[in-house]
């Protein structure tokens, strides 16, 4: 990263960067007080030799000057402001009032810029004063980056970043605006510091457990003591008070710096993480908001070299004396080797000094523990997306770009070591060899660090090693096995980002394609793009970069008819260069060239138009068409369309006063802009940024496109869709912003196959539901015929038409045989189907009250909409916003809901549907509050709407149940036209399906005698034929409640005739009804139970069912059932005679067949049972009048044919003799 170069132009190439060189060693020359260098490089090139500097980098100063006026002329260029930094002319607030010397204007522009190495072998003799004010300038004067390397989350201000914001003793807002890479004086190796005054980090009560506040706590609570400065060394005591758990404890702090950059840190309290601890933080910031209570002493080499040899022995003994134990051993050895005249030690020049500062070839950069954020991401990866981890890991993915942004080389060093560790992830081998997709928390972490790489491999200040060396890496890992692919999916081929260029022509088929394209394929690309376009740089370059007047006439490649510049290139890749300066601080640059892509766009959509007017005629009676995208914009890896929204709009926000306000939570509130005129164009047009982020948003969503193959790509399809809405919809539309949007919908409409919204798509054209949905809600207040127009046309889901369209001559009758196997490949179509669900239902909503409105939203759902759940969703819908709980129903709205609903009943009366009889009771509901009428009109079609027994046990019940009655507050001709239609129905359902619904059919037709009578004999008629023994018995019972016994007793005998009870289903449901008809058929007198026996006989075979009854009928005399006619003689009946005595027969004989068939299979846990039930065979055989001569026999049958059960004829003996 070319740090310290901000005096470059921007789009310089970078020179080559040194080797790196040995340890810094120090010693003097001549004892005039001129010091020199171990290993001097005289005008030695760097690419951070400031704005001084010339174009070929070498020193600014002039041969022959003094040092300080030397040293002076280096920095002067640009240090011309007030000086606000701490020390500058004095510090505090009297420095605002006067200048700054030239002395200090130097020293501070030398420190961050030069090695102390080198101004020592630039310049003979250097003075003493000059020497302690570069040491003095060298620390970091930024709060804002202690507090980007000690906390994850960036403040707000921070994450927007801006060298466009005015330095401490820096240039002008304005002239850091206009040339941002020189702004941030104050910290020449980064983007641009914040007010270096204690107010600028006051505390923020959600952020107080993290690092930087904690330093802060610590710095104002007086935990900072015994600071010293020796050279580039920092050393202090921070004390930690004492807490309920824990003890008062003082830690030792070390810092090493270098360049404005702290280059090691080291602290007594064994902190292990990515950051600096609270007590490195609180040291820090003592250093830079109290920087003249800091003892400064000069590098402990330049002590030294002013002793005397009794000075020095002196030093020595008293130093080994004060830490005899750690360094006694130490001192010892290097006492033996100086003394040895062949020692390594004797054949080096100089001797090395910690505080020194770094050597002319040492790397310059911010001390980051490589080690801990390998270790921290290698945790985060191991818990797979859980407890947070996910999280941290976008949070380090922004700490990256934070760096970035701060044109800080560990951006791409820290990126570099989290991708080693994402490559070495175990569960990427796992997935691969099971064939299982990555899961989608970590296909997103994935994305994220593919689009870093695009964005470090297009810095346009990274040098050509650099580039190089990422590049390799890049194509290391990308040809890993385990690599993640681009989409998750070998099929689908994408335009490569270099050549897939709008101006070049006549690509071959092959350069569209690439076999294997990996996450990291499109930073591997980028690495072929470059900066030294000359028109590319002079759009970035200038906000008045226009073609001349005399130009404008005819076809232009460069600049539009207005003359402004446009960009010709594959439009993700233009995005990718616009995010990968604004990812470097380059915010102006960014916009710049985010206006000309615009520019670009508008003109590709007028050309558009122009064709289409051509082709409209021939399309439209096609009615459909070939052209698409096969690359969309939206989900795209590089997201281009997010990416020029957030550039825009982030020149539009309105920042809080507070930039290094850190917090654990996000930000809550939403995001506030205000229109700023883009600088681009004349004063008249009244574009601003903000309405031209609104413009190319729009412009992006509405391309038509075809849907990706694979889940994971159509997925993010429509995250990154409802991502860009969320965001649009955090902007207040104002007049401006209403004609925007007003212009961009009327384009979409006309644009025809180039639009999602046109006339004409394409059968795959990724659908624009949710899209559509939030022009539809922003439009209405202001153009509601536009509004339903566009939001009409949106309602389209041409993937799940099974036809060819009607218009289509040649294939008129034509089904698309591919539809089955086709859009399956939509994985995600019920989402889609979901998403178009909601936009019919907030049209219905709004067009609530306006019958016309409501009458086309319902034709475009009848047409468009294919799924009967979410037909009867909207259906629900309409009726709960037609039937407010607080004011009247809404009839226009209350009849489309019931149109709704009938659809449904229609579309699911033939098929499976687990909802069916909620939504049979919805409807009757539906009706209900519409009113008499649609409940008639459903009764009399109920064919087409329902089966016949949810017409009658569900439909014609709650229609005829007093609760609507009362509902619908009806007279006596009202309730007798349902009643009617109610019978008539349960009629023709009962003919239809007697065995479900001639039950309901009688009840529904009691009080009618005609319609009963006939229910009665179509069951009569089909109880023959299709009834089952239980719905017999089940009406019988009805019939006998309803006072019919005789009825019933025929509808039990039928029954009977069903029924067969084998002999060991002694638990069987139909045992109550058996006994029941017997007690019926009893209670009615002899002939009937004389009628009912046989029955019995023929269909029970079970003897404990049997005995039941007959027990039953020798109990209770016969003629209790209260016919007129018949009565009871008072006698109980016989066993010995008919009818009871064929009844007794079956049973003893049932008994005997039972006990053979036990005793086959019978074992000793079952004897005792077996016991007990000869005990009631035996009950039984004692009615017969023979019985007890019967049962002897029987026994002995017993003992005589199974002799070998000897255990169980033992116990019938006992019991039975």
């Amino acid at each position: 990263m070319a740090e310290g170069g901000e005096g470059e132009e921007l789009l310089r190439p970078p020179l080559p960067a040194g080797a790196p060189g040995p340890k810094r060693l120090c010693s003097r020359a001549c004892p005039a007080g001129g010091t020199g260098a171990a290993h001097p490089r005289p005008g030695a090139a760097g690419a951070g030799a400031g704005p001084g500097a010339g174009a070929s980098g070498a020193p600014p100063a002039l041969a022959g000057c003094c040092p300080a006026a030397a040293a002076g002329q280096a920095g002067a260029a640009g240090a011309a402001g007030p000086a606000t930094g701490p020390g500058g002319g004095g510090g505090g607030a009297g420095s605002l009032l006067q200048p700054e010397s030239l002395l200090d204007a130097a020293a501070k522009r030398v420190a961050g810029s030069w090695a102390f190495e080198r101004v020592e072998g630039r310049f003979q003799r250097i003075p003493e004063p000059v020497q302690r004010r570069i040491v003095y300038w060298s620390f970091p004067r930024s709060e804002r980056q202690i507090c980007m390397y000690s906390s994850f989350q960036p403040g707000r201000a921070a994450a927007a970043a801006s060298p466009a914001s005015a330095a401490a003793g820096g240039p002008s807002a304005a002239a850091a605006a206009a040339a941002p890479a020189a702004a941030g004086e104050e910290s020449p190796a980064a983007g641009p510091p914040p007010p270096a005054a204690p107010a600028a980090a006051p505390a923020a009560p959600q952020g107080e457990g993290l690092p930087f506040r904690r330093g802060i706590r610590l710095l104002e609570t007086g935990a900072v003591d015994n600071v010293l400065q020796v050279g580039f060394h920092l050393s202090g005591t921070v004390t930690e008070p004492a807490t309920a758990t824990e003890p008062e404890m003082t830690y030792k702090v070390a810092i090493s710096f270098d360049r404005c950059k702290i280059t090691s840190v080291t602290c007594g309290c064994g902190n292990k993480d990515i950051f600096y601890c609270a007590h490195v933080v609180a040291l820090s910031l003592y250093r830079i908001r109290k920087p003249d209570q800091v003892k400064l002493r000069l590098p402990i080499s330049e002590t030294l070299f002013q002793m005397n040899r009794d000075q020095l022995q002196k030093f020595v003994q008293y130093l080994i004396t004060a830490h005899h134990t750690e360094v006694l051993p130490t001192a010892q050895k290097l006492a033996d080797e100086i003394l040895s005249s062949n020692s390594e030690i004797n054949q080096v020049h100089g001797a090395p000094d910690p505080t020194a500062g770094a050597s002319i070839d040492d790397e310059n950069c911010w001390h980051l523990d490589e080690e801990q954020v390998r270790e921290q991401v290698k945790l985060f990866l191991s818990q797979g997306g859980y407890y947070g981890s996910g999280k941290q890991l976008n949070s380090m993915f922004a700490k990256v770009r934070e760096m970035l942004r701060m044109r800080d080389s560990n951006g791409a060093r820290m990126l570099t070591l989290i991708t080693e560790q994402f490559m070495a992830d175990p569960r990427l081998s796992l997935w691969r060899q099971q064939g299982t997709g990555i899961t989608e928390k970590c296909r997103q972490l994935w994305d994220e660090l593919g689009a870093l790489w695009v964005c470090v491999v297009l810095n346009p200040h990274c040098k050509l090693e650099e580039k190089s060396c990422w590049l390799r890496q890049l194509r290391k890992w990308g040809e890993m096995d385990v690599c993640p692919l681009e989409d998750g999916n070998y099929g689908n081929e994408l335009p490569n980002i270099t050549n897939a260029l709008t101006q070049s022509s006549g690509h071959s088929q092959e350069s569209l394609a690439r076999p294997r394209r990996t996450v990291f394929t499109r930073a591997i690309e980028g690495c072929d793009l470059h900066w030294q376009d000359s028109h590319l740089q002079r759009i970035i370059s200038s906000d008045f970069y226009v073609s001349p007047s005399y130009q404008r006439e005819g076809e232009s490649l460069l600049f539009n008819s207005q003359g402004q510049p446009l960009w010709l290139e594959h439009v993700p890749t233009a995005c990718a260069r616009v995010d990968a300066l604004r990812s470097h601080g380059y915010p102006r640059e960014a916009l710049r060239l985010t206006v000309a892509i615009i520019n670009t766009l508008r003109l590709q959509q007028q050309r558009q138009l122009e064709i289409y007017k051509h082709q409209k005629k021939e399309l439209l009676q096609r009615g459909a068409t070939t052209i698409t995208n096969l690359e969309g914009w939206v989900g795209h890896p590089l997201n281009p369309i997010g990416c020029l929204f957030l550039t825009l709009t982030e020149a539009c926000r309105l920042e809080e006063e507070n930039c290094l306000e850190i917090s654990d939570a996000g930000d809550s509130k939403p995001p506030v802009y205000q229109h700023v005129p883009v600088a681009t164009s004349s004063q008249d047009s009244g574009e601003s940024y903000l309405s031209l982020a609104l413009e190319v948003a729009l412009m992006g969503m509405g391309q038509q496109r075809v849907m990706p193959e694979g889940l994971y790509a159509q997925d993010k399809v429509c995250r990154n869709e409802e991502q860009i809405i969320a965001r649009l919809q955090d902007l207040e539309l104002d007049p401006v912003l209403v004609q925007t949007l007003r212009k961009q919908c009327i384009l979409l409409l006309e644009g025809g196959p180039f639009s999602g919204l046109g006339e004409v798509i394409h059968r795959e054209s990724v659908p624009m539901h949710t899209f559509a949905k939030y022009l539809f809600s922003a439009l209405l207040p202001h153009d509601a015929d536009l509004a339903y127009k566009l939001a009409l046309r949106a309602m389209r889901l041409p993937v799940l038409e099974t036809t060819a369209p009607s218009g289509d001559v040649t294939h008129p009758h034509h089904l698309v045989s591919v539809v089955p196997s086709r859009y399956p490949r939509w994985f995600t179509l019920g989402h889609l189907e979901s998403q178009q669900c909601e936009l019919a239902s907030t049209m219905l909503t709004a067009a609530k009250g306006d019958m016309l409105r409501l009458r086309t939203v319902l034709e475009a759902i009848q047409k468009n909409i294919h799924s009967s759940s979410l037909i009867f969703k909207l259906a629900q819908d309409a009726f709960k916003i037609a039937t407010p709980a607080d004011s009247n129903s809404d009839t226009t709205l209350l009849n489309v809901a019931l149109e709704l609903g009938l659809q449904v009943m229609r579309m699911t009366l033939s098929t499976l549907n687990w909802r069916r009889r909620e939504m049979v009771r919805w409807l009757v509901t539906c009706a209900t509050e519409v009113g008499v009428r649609a409940l008639v009109s459903i009764l009399q079609s109920w064919y087409s709407l329902f089966t016949p027994t949810e017409a009658t046990s569900i439909v014609a019940a709650t229609v005829m149940s007093h609760n609507t009655i009362l509902r619908l507050s009806l007279d006596y001709p009202q309730r007798e036209e349902l009643a009617s239609c109610a019978r008539t129905l349960a009629l023709q359902c009962a003919m239809k399906d007697p065995q479900n619904c001639a039950l309901s059919a009688l009840t529904l037709c009691e009080k009618d005698h005609i319609a009963f009578e006939t229910a009665y004999q179509i069951v009569i008629d089909a109880a023959s034929t299709g009834m089952t023994y239980t719905q017999l018995f089940t009406i019988a019972r009805y019939m006998e409640h309803r006072g019919y016994p005789l009825r019933a007793f025929k509808l039990a005998s039928l029954a009977m005739t069903h029924l067969n009870l084998a002999y060991n289903q002694d638990t069987h449901p139909a045992i109550n009804d058996v006994l029941w008809a017997c007690a019926l058929s009893h209670s009615l007198g002899k002939n009937e139970l004389a009628a009912i026996i046989p029955l019995v006989v023929k269909s029970v075979h079970c003897a404990t069912v049997l005995s039941d009854i007959l027990r039953r009928c020798t109990m209770t005399a016969p003629g209790l059932a209260g016919i007129p006619g018949r009565r009871n003689s008072g006698k109980l009946m016989s066993t010995d005679k008919a009818p009871l005595r064929q009844l007794l027969d079956a049973t003893i004989s049932a008994y005997i067949n039972t006990t053979h068939s036990r005793l086959t299979h019978i074992s000793p846990r079952h004897y005792g049972e077996f016991i007990e039930f000869l005990s009631k065979a035996r009950e039984t055989f004692l009615l017969a009048q023979d019985g007890h001569i019967q049962f002897a026999q029987f026994i002995d049958n017993l003992k005589q044919i199974y002799k070998g059960k000897k255990k169980l004829m033992l116990l019938v003996r006992e019991r039975f003799g």
